[in-house]
């Protein structure tokens, strides 16, 4: 199971404390980093159990799972740009007035609005995920779609992709046995599930320099340049504005 996959699955109470118990080890939601049970793990002069530790890497890696989440896209968080603030400073325990300040509104009854707003949409996220729930008890004949990367610069109809489907594409695209490309698919879904495939090359924790990147990407295809940048523009790859470093996408 991918990460994501992991992510999009967990019950609510897995994704508020950002990680998953598993048999032998704790998984973080965030970024798949995995603690095995019954080790104790140094970290700044003080041993921490197995789960004690996961907090700690949430904590110093995404800083808390809100931040993580508020940081991911607006259409997968489903906020405007204007509520995505709201929220931060709600978090931050900042008051209404202090909030009105600097927000510069007219008054505090705006912001109780603005609350209002919230708690409705929260109300309807329950109501909508409460039958989507039920409906999958009666539902025979849904097909089991890919979920978007985590990182996604922008979820569309590109998303729309059974899993079935996807093995498909992976035939087609990539030789068999290998992680080379026959050739690179001109249609934006099929581009997106082979994308999605070769960022399986990179590893989440390394930094790596252009020049490591273009040697990986030569493995896939010839056209490592085109390769690289829409591994860019979907989200799978980021980098420093100088081109001097690039790292999996978190």
């Amino acid at each position: 199971m991918v990460i994501s996959d992991r992510f999009w699955e967990a019950p609510l109470e897995d994704l508020k404390k950002g990680y998953l118990e598993e048999k032998e080890q704790f998984v973080c939601l965030l970024c798949g980093n995995q603690v095995e049970k019954g080790i104790i793990y140094p970290q700044d002069n003080t041993l921490y159990e197995a789960e004690k530790f996961m907090n700690l890497h949430i904590q110093r890696e995404h800083g808390s799972v809100f931040d993580y989440l508020i940081g991911l896209n607006k259409k997968l968080t489903g906020l405007t740009d204007h509520q995505n603030r709201l929220l931060r400073l709600f978090y931050e325990g900042k008051n209404d007035n202090e909030i009105k300040q600097v927000m510069e509104v007219g008054s505090t009854s705006t912001i109780r609005n603005h609350r209002f707003v919230l708690k409705e949409k929260e109300r309807q996220a329950k109501m909508l995920l409460t039958l989507m729930e039920l409906l999958k008890e009666k539902d025979e004949h849904a097909p089991s779609l890919i979920p978007p990367h985590q990182t996604a610069t922008m979820v569309d109809d590109r998303y729309n992709v059974t899993k079935e489907e996807q093995e498909k594409m992976l035939k087609k695209y990539f030789i068999e046995g290998s992680k080379s490309l026959k050739t690179f698919p001109a249609k934006e879904k099929q581009k997106l599930v082979v994308l999605r495939e070769i960022s399986t090359l990179f590893h989440p924790k390394e930094t790596y320099a252009e020049k490591d990147v273009n040697e990986v990407l030569k493995s896939v295809y010839y056209d490592f340049v085109t390769l690289r940048r829409y591994m860019i523009e979907y989200g799978f790859l980021d980098r420093k504005p100088d081109g001097s470093a690039y790292w999996l996408k978190k």
